[in-house]
């Protein structure tokens, strides 16, 4: 088994002429809560896409759980994780049956996928609305909802794309305390991307910094923001970097 579940080395994604990011070496360990933070249209997303295996790069691998991704084994290795973005990216479908078609894609079925879906609804605090189709759901409501639809494929790693980003205040906390401690919990290995540094405390382990398509700082958390992520004081890592 490799120490690292993610790994990646000499890896650059070049669009239109210009480089999204360029990263001579990464790592995502087992069971770590990593938080990948930086300005908007520092590569954040297009960084974790290509360690999801959904974009592939310019240049150089990566690898899962030691195994070299490609082409040939990418849908497989895929297979392994789940992704919750920005928008919650629900289907037109009740909110049990979005967690219940998920699962059946990953060939869970019958009593077991019930079973997974209602215990994760639960877990999220939104069995109530399991019969609710998913467009009459607010944003927090569909948030929790693609949450556990993630959860409930039981993933060996967990990619958040700036989950809570569209929620108001309120919302946006209670769910990330309770993210944070179902995370721990779990012992869920789990890659989040944000530009806002304040949700950080609630579920990170580790910060990487990243600042124009590099990596500027990596660190603990109070490595990297010190006391001002304790004080919630208006100031960004990358600001260093200007």
């Amino acid at each position: 088994m490799a120490e690292h579940l993610i790994a990646a080395k000499d890896l650059r994604l070049r669009l239109d002429g210009r480089d999204i990011f360029h990263i001579p070496e990464f790592s995502l360990q087992r069971g770590e809560v990593l938080a990948l933070v930086g300005p908007n249209g520092s590569g954040k997303s297009s960084l974790l896409l290509t360690l999801a295996l959904l974009q592939e790069p310019t240049e150089g691998t990566v690898r899962f759980d030691g195994r070299p991704a490609g082409r040939d084994n990418a849908l497989a290795l895929r297979r392994r994780m789940a992704l919750v973005f920005q928008e919650a990216l629900l289907l037109d479908a009740t909110v049990r049956r979005n967690l219940m078609i998920a699962l059946r894609l990953r060939g869970v079925t019958g009593r077991e996928a019930e079973q997974r879906a209602n215990r994760w609804l639960d877990r999220f605090g939104i069995a109530h609305l399991a019969s609710r189709k998913a467009r009459r759901l607010s944003g927090g409501e569909a948030q929790r909802t693609s949450l556990a639809r993630a959860f409930a494929l039981e993933p060996e790693v967990l990619f958040l794309d700036e989950p809570f980003a569209s929620l108001d205040y309120p919302t946006r906390r209670s769910l990330l305390g309770e993210l944070g401690k179902l995370l721990k919990d779990m012992n869920m290995t789990t890659l989040f991307v944000t530009h806002d540094y304040t949700e950080i405390p609630y579920l990170a382990d580790r910060v990487m910094v990243l600042y124009e398509g590099r990596i500027i700082k990596t660190g603990s958390v109070r490595q990297v923001f010190g006391d001002q992520i304790v004080e919630r004081k208006v100031w960004a890592p990358w600001e260093d970097a200007e």
